[in-house]
């Protein structure tokens, strides 16, 4: 019978001797289910206590060679290769030329827990570095992600000048920030010459301080005037203000005989001999019957003509306290050979291009039209149009000629459109027999050059914004008309 086994005997005791030693499984000294035997008594060997690490790396070391090589010694931390492909040398890379794509290597051997016990691996030789960033979709992305911010703050930006555009009124209004009518005390400088005209009231003054640079609005002094229930009798003249001033400031100078501009005067474009004398006397102080005298005479000044119509230049004059009526005219008329020469008229041509000037001065609305317009003029009087050849047919020559020119309307009445005088052109062919009033440096320069153009007819359809139809066929003018008319039974009191 087998000996009774002591409650002390461990069956187990003996196992771990028993298990396969790793160095011999390394080295190829023994298998997995074999353990060694004796050599001279065929037993097995006695169990051996498990190495220390250490111990297990020096008797790697020591192991004499066999069938299987033996993992190579560590090297030190420090100097192991920073990639498992520069760890295996032997390993070359198959392409060395620079590419975008990835460089084939070899397969890494794997490392494993009991690779790591051994030592014969680091953790710095498990996995692979990972690949590297792609700088160039990092650019392309930077660059997407600029330009949406750029849309949207585009967007933003545009979306808040049209808000600003369609609602500034009310948005200042809510918010507090209503711009001033007025300019601000301590503002006034500079100069500015104002010409206050003989029965000139508050609103035509208003916008004349406004156009001059004196107030900061076209309503700002007539809203003063309102408002503080003032009325006061203006002084024809010329007058020396400051540019922004206060309105309350522009009426106390406008009242004050010493601001006022002794012997000056201002023309306005597109008046007559009549119309600008009385302007000149009340400027200067030199009675009226002085200066029909003194234009009684064109050639004193040099002009070949029957009259002075259309030599008074238009503009703003200051003239010396001993100035008599015949040098102030003279004046005027040197001022209008200045404005001729500056358009290349010849000498010989000043009557003719005074008197298409003067034409389109009074007919035209705005300046933008001046070309346009001497260019119908010139079409009309062009033996190829045959529609039209020689006539005019300009209302302001018939109401010059018939004396209507100043009774507040355009249209001409059907007795000035039949009237048998030489400046009538319903009734003459070709150009009035002279000027029909005082061209500015514009109109002279438009008559000189004409814009291209087939254009025969126009006609201002709204005499509020100055709106002018230019037509080539009688046809079209008439519709034109038609429009005109329109406007004219909608708008009874605008000058029709």
């Amino acid at each position: 019978m087998p000996e009774s086994s002591s409650p002390f005997d461990d069956p187990f005791a003996d196992l771990f001797g028993r298990l396969p030693d790793p160095k011999q499984r390394e080295t190829g000294r023994g298998d997995d289910t074999q353990a060694p035997k004796n050599a001279t008594s065929g037993e097995p060997a006695p169990a051996t206590p498990p190495l220390s690490r250490r111990a297990a790396r020096e008797a790697a070391t020591q192991a004499p060679p066999t069938s299987k090589p033996a993992p190579a010694a560590p090297a030190p931390r420090s100097a192991l290769p920073a990639s498992p492909v520069a760890a295996t040398a032997a390993t070359p890379r198959v392409d060395k030329t620079p590419s975008r794509t990835p460089v084939a290597t070899a397969p890494v051997p794997t490392a494993d827990l009991n690779d790591l016990f051994m030592g014969t691996r680091t953790t710095h030789d498990l996995g692979s570095p990972p690949p590297p960033r792609d700088k160039r979709k990092r650019r392309i992305g930077g660059w997407i992600a600029l330009g949406v911010v750029l849309v949207i703050l585009g967007g933003i930006a545009v979306g808040g000048l049209w808000v600003w555009n369609t609602y500034e009124v009310k948005i200042r209004e809510v918010m507090g920030w209503t711009e001033p009518k007025d300019y601000a005390a301590g503002e006034a400088t500079g100069e500015a010459l104002v010409t206050i005209a003989a029965g000139d009231t508050g609103s035509p003054i208003s916008q004349t301080l406004y156009d001059a640079g004196v107030t900061k609005t076209p309503t700002a002094f007539y809203d003063y005037l309102i408002s503080t229930a003032q009325n006061p009798p203006f002084v024809p003249g010329v007058f020396r203000l400051q540019k922004q001033m206060t309105s309350e400031a522009a009426l106390a100078a406008l009242l004050n005989p010493a601001n006022k501009v002794e012997r000056s005067a201002q023309l306005r474009e597109g008046l007559t001999v009549q119309q600008s004398l009385p302007l000149l006397a009340d400027g200067t102080g030199i009675p009226l019957a002085d200066f029909e005298a003194a234009v009684a005479t064109p050639s004193t000044y040099g002009v070949s003509a029957d009259s002075l119509e259309g030599w008074l230049f238009p503009a703003t004059y200051s003239f010396a306290p001993d100035d008599t009526a015949t040098q102030i005219i003279q004046t005027l008329v040197d001022r209008t050979v200045q404005s001729l020469d500056a358009a290349a008229v010849p000498t010989g041509d000043r009557q003719r291009i005074l008197t298409i000037a003067s034409i389109i001065q009074r007919e035209a609305r705005f300046t933008q039209d001046f070309y346009k317009v001497s260019r119908v003029i010139q079409n009309r009087l062009d033996p190829s149009n045959q529609e039209t050849y020689g006539l005019l047919q300009m209302d302001s020559t018939a109401q010059y000629g018939y004396g209507e020119m100043h009774d507040g309307t355009v249209s001409s009445s059907a007795e000035a459109l039949a009237d048998d005088n030489p400046w009538n052109t319903y009734v003459h062919t070709s150009l009035p027999v002279g000027p029909i009033a005082n061209p500015g440096d514009t109109a002279i320069d438009a008559a000189m050059h004409p814009a291209d153009g087939p254009w025969l007819y126009f006609v201002t359809v709204n005499l509020d914004t100055g709106e002018t139809v230019f037509t080539t066929n009688i046809a079209d003018h008439e519709q034109a008309v038609a429009q005109w008319q329109a406007w004219c039974t909608a708008n009874p009191d605008s000058g029709c």
